[in-house]
């Protein structure tokens, strides 16, 4: 999606974070952003923010939504259609963790980690994705996962949810229906990021007071990459119909580790695995094919 100037773009999780880094970045290109979040307060002033950062006084608006919540998902869908026009660009971000340990999860760790990050994602492709294939495109998918989308993690939640994510998006990226339409897939995987997620999730959980919660916020401030900069990267990588975004590489050498130990599973080579390989191959390449109508 070359052009990106007067497109409707649509992010949960807009409030601060890396969806505002996204929504800023949009906004910067042209385009209208409306903003989904649990904090109304801060869903309206970022709306605020970003008018005023446009010059046009119909450049976003924010509004209210638990992204678990499939019926008010959908009544807002509908109402932002009506107002701004079709969603062109979904950018599923909201998102949350735990800092339970294994052998102290509940199941509500469970239900409300998995049903906003995976849950919500499913939310927003089931709500708005139909109607971009009706309208036979463009359009654009970004969803959030995290670099513990690629590599494990000891957070069991949060790392189930992003793996998922990722799954998710690269087999989006294989329907017939989206590349004919001109439908793109971007996962996002972002590293360590100057965000409030970790104090935002505690707040959530009841456990703001764990120790655990300052070091890991220390860390995102200190060493964290600016939102900005991460939305920008998201901008580029819908520009030009990427489906990766990996803000940084300190992820590379346990990736390649990971990887090595899988090749290194691998049984030895059979006649049957030759004979399979050329169809395979085929196969197998549809998971980056070309994006149909990408400058549109």
């Amino acid at each position: 999606m070359r052009e990106i100037s007067g497109r409707t773009v649509f992010i949960t999780g807009g409030a601060q974070g890396i969806g505002l880094g996204m929504a800023r970045a949009f906004v910067e290109a042209g385009a209208t952003v409306v903003l989904a979040d649990l904090d109304q307060e801060r869903v309206s002033a970022a709306a605020a923010e970003l008018t005023e950062l446009a010059g046009r006084p119909d450049a976003a608006a924010g509004y209210w939504l638990d992204v678990r919540d499939r019926a008010a998902y959908g009544r807002l869908v509908d109402e932002v259609e009506d107002r701004f026009g079709p969603i062109e660009v979904l950018c599923n971000n909201a998102g949350l963790g735990t800092i339970a340990k294994a052998g102290d999860l509940t199941w509500d760790n469970w239900d409300l980690v998995l049903g906003v990050n995976l849950g919500g994602v499913v939310n927003g492709i089931q709500l708005v994705l139909p109607r971009m294939i009706a309208r036979g495109g463009p359009g654009h998918i970004v969803n959030t996962a995290s670099g513990a989308g690629l590599i494990a993690s000891p957070n069991l939640t949060y790392a189930t949810s992003k793996f998922a994510v990722v799954g998710l998006s690269e087999s989006l990226r294989q329907q017939p229906e989206l590349t004919e339409n001109g439908i793109g897939i971007t996962v996002l995987c972002p590293g360590f990021v100057a965000t409030d997620v970790i104090r935002n999730s505690a707040r959530i959980e009841g456990s703001e007071d764990d120790p655990r919660v300052s070091v890991a916020e220390t860390l995102l401030k200190e060493r964290g990459l600016s939102p900005d900069v991460v939305g920008r990267q998201v901008l580029a990588a819908v520009r030009s119909g990427e489906l990766y975004v990996i803000t940084d590489r300190y992820i590379a050498p346990v990736l390649e580790q990971r990887f090595q130990l899988i090749f290194d599973a691998m049984p030895s080579e059979t006649d049957r695995d030759r004979e399979m390989a050329p169809d395979l191959k085929t196969r197998l390449a549809t998971l980056v094919p070309p994006l149909v109508g990408a400058d549109r």
